[in-house]
């Protein structure tokens, strides 16, 4: 009997050493892959927000972390500036909406320094199929009314939800999602503004904010 059982359990150790050989391999192997499609789908959501037209640098490297209320919370958020020459032109910033209808909306946020919002897409939402999605691209080409849209200062009445005085449809039964996302946008744009006098001071992404 105890026999069988120090079989077993050498036969059971055995098979947990391949495994965890074979899982070790198999991840060496597709790493690589794995980064480099996550490279890719994070240059194509950076060129949706910022077009490539307007910079001449590698976006993706020049990364920072900054903290701000602005962006919905006190968390470090990515930063890319995009540069013309060697001159800042705008910048691609992760936002939150933390008052989305089911929860925080996550944010990319792409605008220049004169407060012109250039694209803004959706990252994470949990807000009601049906309702509250039309704000992914997939559902709706709603997000997209942003692009193009200058913001004259925290008070601009025109960069608000219609049901509030402003230009931006709301949706259909969902207002608090919409509007979430607008006051998200314009918190954010109005915070890249200030960006170019602070990208000296700034830490990189990898370094400890």
């Amino acid at each position: 009997m105890i026999d069988a059982i120090r079989k077993n359990a050498v036969t059971l150790g055995m098979f947990a050493v391949v495994t965890t050989g074979v899982t070790a391999v198999v991840n060496y192997v597709t790493k690589p892959t794995v980064e480099h499609q996550t490279a890719l789908q994070q240059k194509n959501l950076l060129d949706q927000v910022v077009p490539t037209a307007l910079y001449d640098n590698a976006i993706q490297q020049e990364c920072y972390l900054v903290h701000n209320a602005a962006l919905g919370n006190e968390q470090p958020h990515h930063l890319y500036i995009a540069r013309k020459g060697d001159k800042p032109v705008a910048a691609a910033l992760e936002s939150t909406a933390p008052d989305g209808y089911s929860g925080a909306i996550q944010l990319l946020v792409g605008a220049d320094f004169s407060g012109t919002v250039l694209g803004v897409r959706v990252i994470e939402h949990h807000e009601t199929p049906g309702l509250g999605d039309k704000i992914e691209l997939r559902i709706s080409d709603w997000i997209n009314s942003f692009n193009g849209k200058q913001i004259k200062g925290a008070d601009d009445p025109h960069f608000a939800v219609k049901k509030d005085g402003g230009d931006f449809d709301q949706f259909t039964g969902a207002t608090i999602t919409p509007r979430a996302v607008v006051n998200a946008t314009k918190r954010t744009a109005l915070y890249i503004e200030t960006l170019p006098a602070t990208l000296r001071s700034l830490p990189e992404c990898g370094e400890t904010p």
